[in-house]
């Protein structure tokens, strides 16, 4: 096993920079024939992968995850799949599972699409630039070199793109031969140079359904009412948007829908709300977490700390315009954070959405098998009727710490509804339906008692 005490005191001991030190390392291991993990043997010749999940967690990233795992083993260019377990993470801390083996039964194969959040785990781990501390970089590489490792998968969102940049630009400062890939997720929708990201169709499916309930909850009762819903997004709208999709011909909820693209205004908001009780009951708003007025501020109940990317964590921004009702309306009002199960549904996963990620998933093997290093495995839109889109691939430093936001020009002039070239955009996206199996009368998922184990 790799000795970073050991890496450390040469370091120390030497004086000359890691990569040097990491060249050394690379030449003894190529002097073996052979290294052991988990009781198997690995040939210095082989061309073996890890992959690895990354973010919050999403009904799609699995399918993505089986498309990776598929991928290799249809490939001719890599022989055994590792999956790295809790992020980059699980290769700092040399943590994993053979993904080849555990899936080596198509079925198993299978039920992993349509098994929610992450059966590899995740992380929120930020790596340092290494011009600043180059060690983890390090350590990284010389587990790739150990394990013969010669493609590297990364599968989440915005943050987890930062890392495939990250680790790309390292790659090429060493001249790794290494093939550094991203694979989308995330519901937010705010990845940029794709048409839309995996998971995203799926819980905009459950936020159109959650909502379309929720209205038929509050038709029930010959009172004046206003229902708040809270959904996710800080800075793209774009999951809240999707609540559109819940108006059909005799449902107009909800009724208004504010995102963080548009300034949020307190009293255009209790003239909004006045002026539609006077012609119905029962008014319901979908609302962003994210939403803040002309300064910048949040709408927020409560003001919280910011995770390791920087970004605040945020909370009640639905019961902060609960709050604004009652004190100038008067009338019953509740509000709903839909918060974490708007996730992970399965049950209400959208076929297209499990689709395209298990075939992203496919792509990423494909594109660095080709040569492709340095990249996101992208989706471009070639029409909406039919429905069809190409997979293709961008540039990781076009995308990295870049967010894609709802145009303005998707969002009515007054800032509280959408129009249609939004709801165009997002139907294709929420068709089909998967099948998911039922054991006992619940969904019947993969086993992931691995991850919450004591070490």
């Amino acid at each position: 096993m790799f000795d970073t005490t050991i890496y450390m005191i040469m370091r120390c001991i030497c004086h000359v920079p890691s990569v040097v030190i990491l060249k050394l390392y690379h030449n003894y291991s190529q002097s073996r024939e052979i290294v052991k993990i988990h009781n198997k043997e690995i040939t210095m010749n082989q061309s073996n992968c890890i992959v690895s999940q990354s973010g919050g967690p999403t009904v799609a990233i699995n399918a993505s995850l089986a498309g990776v795992i598929a991928g290799v083993k249809s490939s001719e260019k890599y022989d055994i799949c590792y999956g790295a377990v809790n992020g980059i993470l699980g290769v700092l801390n040399e943590n994993y599972l053979n993904l080849s083996d555990i899936f080596a039964d198509d079925a198993n194969l299978e039920k992993l699409k349509t098994t929610p959040a992450m059966y590899l785990g995740s992380c929120r781990h930020k790596l340092p630039d290494y011009k600043d501390d180059d060690s983890p970089y390090v350590y990284i590489f010389h587990q790739f070199d150990k394990l013969s490792v010669k493609a590297f998968f990364y599968i989440g969102g915005n943050d987890s793109m930062d890392t495939v940049l990250k680790l790309s630009d390292y790659a090429k400062k060493i001249n790794s031969d290494v093939k550094i890939i991203g694979i989308p997720k995330t519901i937010d929708n705010d990845l940029c140079m794709t048409d839309h990201t995996p998971g995203f169709g799926s819980a905009a499916k459950y936020i159109a359904s959650s909502m379309l309930e929720i209205a038929h909850d509050t038709f029930i009762y010959a009172v004046k009412s206003v229902t708040i819903v809270e959904i996710m997004g800080r800075d793209a709208g774009w999951l809240t948007a999707a609540s559109a999709l819940a108006r059909n011909e005799y449902n107009t909820a909800p009724q208004f829908i504010y995102l963080p693209e548009v300034d949020f205004d307190k009293d255009k908001f209790v003239a909004d709300i006045k002026e539609a009780l006077e012609h119905t009951n029962n008014v319901i708003v979908a609302v962003s977490e994210g939403i803040h007025d002309a300064d910048g501020s949040y709408i927020t109940s409560s003001k919280a700390a910011c995770d390791q990317f920087g970004h605040q964590q945020l909370s009640g921004a639905g019961k902060a315009l609960e709050f604004i009702v009652k004190e100038n309306i008067g009338v019953k009002v509740r509000s709903v954070e839909v918060n974490v199960l708007q996730r992970c549904a399965s049950h209400l996963a959208s076929l297209t959405d499990i689709e395209e990620s298990f075939a992203q998933g496919k792509k990423g093997v494909t594109i660095a098998a080709e040569g492709v290093t340095a990249s996101m495995v992208c989706l471009k839109r070639i029409s909406n009727n039919p429905y069809q889109v190409e997979y293709t691939y961008s540039a990781i430093k076009d995308i990295a710490n870049e967010a894609k936001s709802v145009p303005r020009e998707w969002i009515n002039d007054a800032g509280n509804d959408v129009k249609p070239e939004l709801i165009e955009y997002l139907k294709p996206l929420i068709q089909g339906e998967t099948a998911v199996a039922y054991k006992n009368g619940l969904p019947d998922y993969m086993d992931v008692s691995h991850l919450h184990k004591c070490n």
